[in-house]
Order: C-alpha cells, then sequence, then structure tokens
C-alpha cells in the first residue's frame, strides 16, 4: 500500500473535517509524573484538573517503591499467558488485596479495566440471557455487551439513565430469559452522578436478576474507607460483580479486574479469552496497585482529604458564577453549550495553565457539551484557587459569567 493511497486519503480528509468541526483532539505531552502540576512539553508548569489521579498516589512513593521492587523481582511481565507460562506470586497477592477491598470472595485482573468488562459480559452471557445496561454506561460496557450479543445471540435492552421504572419495565419483559443481568456504572463518568445502588439491588432482588457495576470511578473515592460505591451506600458485600480499574485512584498505572465469587473468578481464567489469549497484568503493575490498596487501607485521611477539596472546589465554582452539574464526586462537569465553546474554553484555560478537558457530542448529547473537572486530594486549596481565577477569567471572556 502507498502512502498515497485512497484508504489514507479518506482517512486524511476524516481527519480535516474534525479539524474544520473544530472537535479535533491534540495529544499534550508530560515531561514529569503525573500530579497535581506537571511540566508540559512547551508550556513548562501546568496545573491539571483533569486526571483520574484522584488520590494522588502516581507520585506515592510507597507505590512507586512497590512497582520498582516489582520489577526487580519478577522482571518485565510473564512473556505469555498466566496458565501456559505460569503466573506471578505478586498477581495472587494483588488479586486477594483488591476482593478484600471491594468486599467480595475473590478477583481476577486483566491487562486494562476495558478488558474486564470485555471478559465478563462476553464470558458469562449465554444464549436465552437478558442483559440490562443504563442509557450512560461506559463504552466498555456497550461494547461488551454488544460482544456478547454478537457471539450468543442474546436480548438486550438499554434503560433511562437511573430511571428505576423503565428498568423494571424492562425486567419484567423478560422474564422468560434464562438469566437477568443488569450492568451500571457506580458513578458515571461525564456526569460525575451515583448510580442508585440500593434500589438497583432490590430491584435485581425483584426480578431475579444479577447486578454488575463498574466501579472504576469508585474505587478509592467513594465510602467512608475508598471502597467504592457499595461502601457509600453501607452495601459493601451485597453486590453479585463489581469491576473496576487500576488506572486511576488505585496508582494511575493501568489494568483492571472483575471481584466477585470464587467461582466466577475461576470460570474466568478457565474460559475469559482476554484471559487465555493476552499476558497477564506486568508484574510492575501489580506490584504498585497492590501497594496503592495498602496505602488506602491505612490511611483514610487521603480519602477525607479527597472529599474535603471537591467540596470547597464546588462551592467556589458556584459561588463564582459557573453551574455544574450536582453531585458530591470529584467530577465535577461545567456545562457550556456547543462542542466548540467547550473546546475553546479548555484551550483558553490550558493558556492560563490550568489543564482541563473539554468534552462534546457524541460523547455527550448534542447541547450539553462540558468541560469536566476532576479534582484530586493532591490538589491544595492555592491550587483550588488558581483554578478558580482561571475559569473566572476565561468565563468572562466566552460570556460565560
Amino acid at each position: 500500500m502507498t502512502l498515497n493511497s485512497p484508504f489514507t486519503a479518506d482517512l486524511e480528509a476524516r481527519l480535516q473535517q474534525l479539524r474544520q468541526d473544530r472537535v479535533y483532539k491534540q495529544l499534550n505531552y508530560l515531561d514529569s509524573p503525573q500530579a497535581a502540576r506537571v511540566t508540559m512539553e512547551g508550556r513548562g508548569d501546568v496545573l491539571i484538573l483533569s486526571s483520574n489521579n484522584y488520590l494522588g498516589l502516581c507520585t506515592e512513593p510507597s507505590v512507586i517503591e512497590a512497582g520498582i521492587d516489582g520489577l526487580h523481582r519478577y522482571g518485565a511481565g510473564t512473556g505469555s499467558v498466566r496458565f501456559i507460562c505460569g503466573t506471578f506470586t505478586i498477581h495472587r497477592e494483588v488479586e486477594q488485596a483488591l476482593a478484600r477491598f471491594v468486599g467480595t470472595a475473590a478477583s481476577m485482573t486483566f491487562v486494562s479495566a476495558w478488558n474486564a468488562n470485555e471478559g465478563l459480559t462476553a464470558t458469562v452471557v449465554e444464549s436465552g440471557d437478558f442483559v440490562c445496561s443504563d442509557a450512560l454506561n461506559h463504552a466498555s460496557i456497550i461494547d461488551s455487551i454488544r460482544l456478547a450479543k454478537a457471539i450468543t445471540k442474546c436480548q438486550t435492552a438499554v434503560y433511562k439513565h437511573a430511571d428505576l421504572d423503565d428498568l423494571r419495565e424492562k425486567l419484567a419483559g423478560a422474564k422468560s430469559a434464562k438469566r437477568r443481568i443488569v450492568w451500571s456504572d457506580g458513578i458515571f463518568s461525564m456526569e460525575g452522578s451515583i448510580a442508585p445502588l440500593p434500589d438497583l439491588l432490590q430491584i435485581c432482588r425483584d426480578y431475579d436478576a444479577i447486578l454488575a457495576l463498574d466501579d472504576s470511578h469508585a474505587t478509592g473515592v467513594l465510602g467512608a474507607t475508598g471502597r467504592g460505591t457499595a461502601e457509600h451506600f453501607g452495601v459493601l458485600g451485597e453486590v453479585d460483580i463489581i469491576t473496576s480499574t487500576l488506572g486511576k485512584a488505585l496508582g494511575g498505572a493501568a489494568g483492571g479486574f472483575v471481584a466477585g465469587s470464587a467461582a466466577l473468578c475461576d470460570y474466568l481464567t478457565q474460559r475469559s479469552r482476554p484471559q487465555l489469549f493476552s499476558n497477564a497484568l506486568p508484574p510492575t503493575v501489580a506490584a504498585s496497585a497492590l501497594a496503592a490498596v495498602q496505602f488506602i487501607e491505612q490511611n483514610p485521611a487521603r480519602v477525607q482529604r479527597l472529599r474535603d477539596n471537591t467540596k470547597y472546589f464546588r462551592e467556589q465554582i458556584i459561588e463564582a458564577g459557573f453551574k455544574p452539574l450536582a453531585g458530591e464526586t470529584p467530577i465535577i462537569p461545567i456545562i457550556v453549550g456547543e462542542t466548540a465553546t467547550a473546546i475553546q474554553m479548555s484551550d483558553m484555560l490550558l493558556a492560563e495553565g490550568v489543564f482541563v478537558t473539554g468534552f462534546g457530542f457524541p460523547v455527550v448529547p448534542q447541547g450539553q457539551a462540558r468541560v469536566r473537572c476532576q479534582v484530586s486530594a493532591a490538589h491544595t486549596k492555592d491550587d483550588l484557587d488558581e483554578a478558580i481565577r482561571a475559569f473566572v477569567k476565561v468565563g468572562k471572556r466566552l460570556k460565560i459569567v
């Protein structure tokens, strides 16, 4: 294939259209660890307000040292699939810790949270099953259900976001299904809202359904000790299946996991294609994630600091005249209307030294484009005040405030 092939020309035309629509995404390169402040190539010192580093553990010395020790002890990786070439003991240790942390009997790690969701749905769903998903669920859940449907021809449905009556109606219409599975995020990443977990649990009991909860944005964030949405609502240990990530609050590296019964995790070991045909989580990541879990267990004050920072930023941004979506999580979306406005505001804030990302259609509905702020326990009050000043300055230029 030549560089000037019709295929390449078509891609270039599509890219140019993205630029014309002002939705083309630029990559910003960092030359320092992910933290409250970073060194950005071409811009110098920049305040980060767009990272999932909720607890600041990307730069926690004990987490970093554990990863280095894991690299020295186990090397760069497994070199093959776990059941073929052997599983490192660090994988067993981190899986035991993750299960303990989220309140399940067992867990199984994957190289990404995307793989965890994909590996779960496509493995456990069979012909005759019914899968029902919240309308605002993460793309990884959506694609995992599409894959399962393509493989098994199972029945699927989408219920309106957090609409419990609509969920009941969908489940009532699937009484003849062999099994019913309900999928929901714990924290919805674009809204910052929390799933009505106690209600979901009761509905699943009423309709004999299995609840699968993606807690990626809630692990390390919600609950008095950061154990997630279940702890937040006082139902730790009652959720059938929890999936989550190691790439956000738990050290920020990579990887994901499925947590549930020992039988579920053993079955995933036997049958999950991402497990059977992919290398295991790199041992340095497993070691740093284990250290992150241990750090949170030993330092619940870090979770409280995140909560305090979130409350302070939300109060100050509202006082400054902005209208973020209501909520209590460190995801604070500020609605600005059109996609081009969100992108422009993000660019202008970066020029002021604050890195925060704008999102628009099709990631969010038309007319609901937003700048999504994400607060970290690593932020100081001065950091948050600086961000507020930048928002006010840019907001006035754009006539948003």
